[in-house]
């Protein structure tokens, strides 16, 4: 039986919920270790800055330690806000004292604003901290910091890291966010440089430093090796900054649980594009509603950028002696025809996330206003040059109609068949308007 990791943060708490202990506990319940957590100072901060800080006695913060350490299986921990030299001597007796694995987030300074470190903390840090941990994570204006190097590109980053790992840290990451997003990985044991290459993300910043960290210790504690555990805490981060909450007004804090919330949406897509095919197959009339082409039917995840976030049918449906087939499974990535048609709607109205393509006729468009179904549609005949079809199309009919109708369909033209598609908040929903089309014309 596998057990769940455990890992400690000793961190100072940020009131507005962004940074520090926060931050830690919410990467580490997303990336699936237990967090636990020592407080070093608690903070009045905000996504404007830190407006205050109380730091706790050193005996309150190890007294937290032993609470945690001697009733759980603790073996990394990572450290953040450290604020006075008390308080990291504290630390590091503690460290030894129950040979714990240290992350060592060396923070300086708030994403948003605010010195969180004296100058005499940093040399104890220096000191008794670094000659103690697994990896220390410095960006590059702590690294500067701590290894009296400045740092204007990469080869200074380097020398930096390898001024820093003589102090006693095997492994030094600089990370690159204030660079050029690159971040530099340096092991001392065998003195090699790993580049893992990053991008620059629109988003808010704070609490992304305190969540790399976090999320280096977790992957970590997850048996990863070095480099593994900081490409993956890099994704991770990039992700979480790409997805930034903007609940202030201030530098928005990043959001560890899109990890969490993404997986579940997977999941929901899935089982509503498979219940979807269910209804679709157990209705045998509907076959008299698939194209020549065959049918699909798509649902994107919230806020899709891509067909890689629209699920649907890999092979389609096919008419097989009066009876509808799915050839193939529901996958993400499927579809680029309906994905499109449902990427497009978005752009006017992001609850329209699913879509099916149904055969065309007068006769369906007859039933769809009898159904007082909204429609609209495009004419291929209009269509610019160097554009795809479905982008422009859905686009147009969307634009003539006002809003994101529920039928759009097109005529057809040389070579391609005319088609009608079904728009809808989920599969489930463009499935029952697509059985309730079928019923009628059967009924008919």
């Amino acid at each position: 039986m596998n057990k769940t990791p455990v890992v400690l943060t000793i961190a100072g708490t940020d009131s507005g919920g962004g940074a520090g202990v926060s931050a830690d506990l919410k990467t580490f319940a997303s990336i699936g270790v237990h967090g636990t957590c020592a407080i070093t100072s608690v903070t009045s901060q905000n996504t404007t800055g830190v407006l205050g800080a109380y730091n706790l006695p050193p005996y309150v913060v190890k007294d937290q330690i032993d609470a945690v350490c001697t009733d759980m299986d603790i073996r990394w921990v990572k450290s953040g806000m450290l604020p006075s030299p008390e308080i990291i001597s504290a630390v590091a007796k503690h460290i030894k004292k129950y040979n714990l694995q240290l992350v060592v987030d060396p923070v300086m300074a708030a994403e948003a604003g605010g010195d969180l470190m004296t100058k005499d903390a940093l040399l104890v840090m220096r000191d008794e901290l670094l000659p103690l941990c697994f990896i220390v994570t410095p960006n590059t204006d702590e690294a500067a910091a701590l290894s009296d190097i400045p740092i204007k590109d990469r080869n200074d980053a380097k020398r930096a890291a390898k001024a820093i790992s003589k102090r006693g840290a095997p492994t030094v990451i600089v990370t690159g966010g204030h660079l050029d997003a690159s971040d530099i990985v340096y092991e001392s044991e065998n003195d090699i440089f790993t580049v893992i290459p990053g991008e620059f993300i629109k988003g808010g910043t704070h609490g992304s430093g305190c969540t790399y960290s976090a999320a280096l210790t977790a992957y970590l504690a997850h048996g990863h090796s070095i480099v593994e555990s900081a490409i993956y805490a890099k994704r991770f981060v990039e992700c979480a900054i790409r997805e930034s909450i903007p609940i202030g007004t201030g530098v928005a804090p990043v959001n560890q649980m899109l990890h969490i919330s993404k997986n579940a949406a997977r999941y929901e897509v899935l089982d509503d594009t498979k219940c979807a095919v269910e209804m679709i197959t157990g209705y045998g009339y509907f076959a008299e509603l698939i194209p020549e082409v065959g049918c699909n039917i798509a649902m994107a995840l919230p806020n899709a950028s891509g067909i890689h976030d629209v699920a649907a049918v890999s092979g389609r449906f096919a008419r097989l002696k009066g009876k509808v087939v799915n050839v193939g499974c529901v996958e993400f990535g499927a579809s680029s025809h309906v994905a499109r048609i449902i990427l497009a709607a978005m752009q006017f109205n992001n609850n329209i996330r699913a879509s099916v393509n149904i055969r065309y006729s007068m006769d369906v468009l007859e039933v769809c206003k009898k159904m007082k179904l909204t429609i609209s549609s495009f004419d291929r005949a209009d269509e610019p040059e160097n554009t795809n079809t479905m982008d422009w199309g859905v686009t147009h009919a969307i634009k003539e109609y006002g809003s994101v109708p529920d039928i759009i369909y097109d005529a057809g033209g040389v070579g391609k068949e005319p088609m009608i598609r079904v728009l809808g908040e989920s599969a489930l929903d463009v499935a029952k308007t697509a059985v309730r089309i079928a019923k009628y014309m059967n009924d008919a």
